[in-house]
């Protein structure tokens, strides 16, 4: 076989990075985006982890796929994956895709469509780097749902929807604080793991494969503060844009806050997304305000000669 290149350009959404596949990367044909998703994991994995895999990429990093959409009238399609396997929507990887678009001359300011296997997802380009986005229709399913997590006791949270399933839960005696990354990494694996071993699972069976901390805020401008597992094992640098979606579901079906009422959500590392959400039946639609910078652009070597030229898999 043949060297191989492929064309990614790199962002950050508060920290969170994000490497979008622009050139070089495989036909997923003409499917909606749930479809050409599945044709990526079953025919292209190899792809996925010779982009976001060490050597080349890191757990941190969430990588998507570009694709043209299936309806003409949309900006764009993506599929999202990570270190794990593919996500159904990214909150920060699609205001870094918006970002990004825009620095290729492929987005104007404005307001567009991005379509995503889990739905059609609506950006406004409010500048080069802000982004706001309406996510798809979000929930929570259960609450205060009891898990007796092994060295650490009871814990309460709730099961909610925002593009990806989230425990979301207050109970942590840990400082939401990057100095103790490490001891909320083992904390958050630890729900984590007997979520699955109770059997709680999404409404449509799926794994719960994030897990939030929420906490008061350090920044006295925001509202909330984050802590987020994502399913490859690290954590979230951003304030997470689904995790903040399904964080307003529960808001929402609390009472605590009201359509079209500002939320400001802070990361770990003090970034911030500006929040709000309008009800669309029986779920809400929430909004995400963010930045996203570009920060490199590169051509990647797939040689076969190379013994990890499709990543170190463990």
């Amino acid at each position: 076989m043949a060297i191989s290149t492929i064309s990614v350009i790199d962002s950050h959404t508060g920290g969170e990075p994000t490497r979008i596949i622009v050139d070089g990367g495989p036909d997923l044909g003409s499917g909606t985006m749930a479809e050409r998703a599945q044709r990526f994991l079953q025919d292209f994995d190899h792809i996925r982890t010779s982009v976001i895999a060490e050597p080349r990429g890191s757990d941190v990093m969430v990588g998507g796929i570009l694709c043209e959409p299936v309806d003409p009238s949309h900006s764009a399609g993506i599929v999202f994956f990570d270190n794990a396997g593919l996500l159904g929507m990214c909150g920060h990887g699609t205001i870094g895709f918006a970002v990004t678009l825009r620095y290729l001359g492929r987005l104007s300011l404005g307001s567009h469509t991005i379509e995503t296997p889990v739905g059609n997802v609506g950006v406004e380009l409010l500048d080069s780097n802000t982004v706001r986005i309406q996510n798809v229709p979000s929930r929570r399913v259960q609450k205060d749902v009891q898990v007796n997590v092994p060295g650490h006791g009871l814990v309460i949270g709730d099961i909610a929807w925002g593009g990806n399933w989230f425990f979301i839960t207050e109970d942590c005696a840990i400082d939401l604080d990057p100095s103790y990354a490490d001891e909320l990494l083992r904390y958050t694996n630890a729900i984590r793991r007997q979520l699955k071993l109770d059997g709680h699972t999404g409404d449509d069976g799926s794994s719960i494969n994030h897990v939030e901390i929420q906490a008061p805020a350090k920044d006295p401008s925001a509202d909330g503060k984050n802590f987020v597992l994502c399913p490859g094992g690290a954590y979230d640098r951003s304030p997470c844009g689904t995790g903040t979606s399904a964080k307003l579901a529960c808001l929402a079906s609390d009472g605590k806050l009201a359509p079209e009422e500002m939320y400001r959500q802070e990361s770990i590392v003090g970034s911030v997304f500006e929040t709000s959400y309008v009800v669309d039946g029986d779920s809400i639609i929430p909004s995400i305000c963010g930045k996203a910078y570009v920060s490199g652009e590169a051509k990647l070597i797939l040689d076969p000669a190379d013994p990890f030229c499709h990543g170190i898999i463990g």
